[in-house]
């Protein structure tokens, strides 16, 4: 192996990361953590059990209002 400088272990050397691999890292354990905090306050409650995903999202209306009674949400000629 070139160098020889770092922490060796039985055949393996383990070299210092450089400043831009730290920073790197930690900008990514940044944004790994800023989207668990959002995921947790979208989903937390369904995540924890105390919440189904099915009972709805909050925006606040039953099955079919506003959609002509049926399923389908395309033109009211039926085509």
């Amino acid at each position: 192996m070139a160098g020889g400088h770092g922490q060796k272990f039985a055949d393996l050397t383990l070299h210092a990361p450089k400043a831009w691999q730290t920073r790197t890292g930690q900008g990514l354990c940044a944004v790994m953590w800023l989207w668990i905090m959002y995921r947790a306050k979208n989903d937390g409650a369904v995540l924890m059990g105390w919440r189904h995903p099915w009972d709805g999202h909050g925006h606040g209306h039953g099955h079919g209002a506003g959609h002509d009674g049926g399923h389908g949400h395309g033109s009211k000629s039926g085509h």
